[in-house]
């Protein structure tokens, strides 16, 4: 006569502990897509537009003003520079420094396309702080009317 000494349940018995694990993991993952894309739908360009009355941005010590003449030819400070030449001109007169920022300024006759043209050539160099510069309303003429 044979004897069984251990009875083997093939039942399992339930666990009631939740696995956190996979929800921790999804909320990192989105956590990272959440910082990576807030910055990307901000707007980082400071705007001023001419005959302004809002108060005047600091400007640093050694500002660089990039300047579209009415005929569209740019001036780096004072120097002519060719439009294929731009990154290279801010560059070196940035020292490479990306996080600078570049004041534009335009004469008002020519068109806005134009002036997007340029900004879009100082992104694609890595130049993202561009601030346009125009007159303060208090010290602007007053323009004669039509």
């Amino acid at each position: 006569m044979a004897v069984k000494l251990q009875t083997s349940d093939d039942t399992l018995d339930e666990n009631h502990d939740i696995n956190v694990t996979p929800f921790i993991d999804v909320m990192l993952v989105l956590l990272i897509i959440f910082m990576v894309a807030a910055p990307l739908s901000t707007v980082d360009v400071n705007v001023d537009l001419p005959a302004s009355t809002a108060q005047a941005a600091q400007r640093p010590d050694k500002p660089i003003f990039l300047t579209i003449k009415p005929d569209l030819t740019l001036a780096l400070g004072d120097t002519l520079v060719a439009r294929d030449a731009l990154g290279a001109a801010i560059d070196a007169a940035s020292g490479g420094d990306k996080q600078q920022r570049i004041f534009l300024r335009g004469d008002k006759s020519i068109a806005y396309g134009s002036v997007m043209d340029i900004m879009n050539a100082l992104r694609k160099a890595g130049y993202l702080k561009i601030a346009l510069v125009g007159l303060d309303a208090a010290q602007a003429s007053p323009s004669p009317g039509p």
